[in-house]
């Protein structure tokens, strides 16, 4: 069992005993969690803003599955546009998302999130994707009804996807060409790296056992947070995150988000969205090859590739506090270029 700085033994006890498999566990477990989550030592949570409004919800979407949404809004300045956040596989809108979140409202951006069906405080078995469609359409029902919000209605409004939500972003585009203003990929998982995947044989094996074992816990994988996070005490507090999803991938959901790789990677040129593409060099999660064949491939006249020397997968995580800044900095400075023209009301 993990001991965390800050945590009694009876926390210990509630996560050990938990079935995180159930949502109304994920809840309560997050809310025994949340101020203790907000106050490691880590630059995200550290760091400190003003003028930020904040907003966590739950909204039952048109499958009847209820679904944990938040906001961050700059309070004291006018909105400059919308950036509507995809978080990666086995992980939450919470917890880290909320230092990057703030850091991007504090520069004037509307900042939306949701947990996807069986991520973190949303309904649904952890970790289960039955079909990676039916979540992109989720995002997008939520997304839309924000767009369409008298609020926000005519604000430019820009995808910002991690990770596994580097490939909903690129799906929800292609589902919706023409309505969206740009979209901001950070380590998309346009394809997985080969380290990650099994061998074809055992792929093959575990696509068949897929159809009649779709829940079992049967995917081999080394472990994420080691090959994800470069700074060692970074990679020890994402033990924080205590309602990420970290056991073995389900069968379903290997195959679903396998499925989707090869499809986005078909499709590369049919991207046609203003882009930032950012990826670490060293990457062993997700191909940054690959995110060099979506800035070559896109369609897009407006891209851009930045891909950073010696980082790991999570750039806005698990690297130095300095290139984490730098990062985001990037991604702010992409946002104001493209946000400097007024809103078509």
């Amino acid at each position: 069992m993990t001991r965390w700085e800050g945590v009694d033994k009876s926390l210990e006890k509630m996560l050990k005993t938990a079935n995180l498999d159930c949502v109304a566990d994920r809840r309560l477990i997050r809310e025994a969690f949340k101020e203790i989550q907000l106050g490691i030592d880590h630059c995200l949570f550290k760091a400190e803003y003003e003028g930020i409004k904040m907003k966590e919800s739950y909204e039952v979407n048109s499958r009847g599955l209820e679904i944990f949404t938040k906001c961050w809004l700059p309070e004291n300045s006018p909105v400059k546009a919308l950036v509507f956040f995809c978080h990666g596989y086995g992980d939450t809108c919470t917890f880290f998302v909320e230092g990057i979140a703030k850091k991007i409202a504090s520069a004037g951006y509307a900042f939306f999130a949701m947990d996807y069906p069986g991520f973190g405080l949303s309904e649904g078995l952890h970790g289960y994707i039955p079909s990676f469609d039916n979540l992109v359409n989720d995002v997008v029902e939520h997304f839309s009804k924000i767009k369409e919000n008298s609020e926000f209605k005519g604000h430019r409004s820009f995808l910002f996807g991690q990770s596994m939500g580097g490939a909903v972003a690129l799906k929800i585009h292609l589902k919706q060409p023409q309505l969206w203003d740009g979209a901001i990929l950070l380590a998309p998982m346009c394809k997985i790296a080969d380290d990650v995947i099994p061998p074809w044989p055992m792929v093959h094996l575990l696509i068949g056992l897929a159809k009649v074992l779709p829940k079992e816990k049967l995917v081999p994988q080394k472990d994420l947070a080691e090959m994800a996070f470069k700074d060692l005490k970074k990679r020890e507090q994402t033990s924080y995150n205590v309602i990420g999803y970290r056991g073995k991938p389900r069968l379903r959901t290997a195959v679903e988000m396998l499925q989707t790789t090869q499809e986005i990677e078909r499709r590369l040129a049919e991207v046609s969205l203003p882009l930032l593409i950012l990826h670490g060099e060293a990457d062993k999660v997700t191909d940054p090859s690959v995110s060099k064949a979506l800035y070559e491939k896109a369609k897009s006249s407006d891209k851009k590739l930045l891909l950073y020397e010696g980082a790991y997968h999570s750039l806005l995580e698990g690297e130095s506090d300095e290139m984490i800044f730098r990062v985001l900095g990037d991604i702010i400075s992409w946002l104001d270029d493209h946000s400097a023209e007024k809103p078509n009301n």
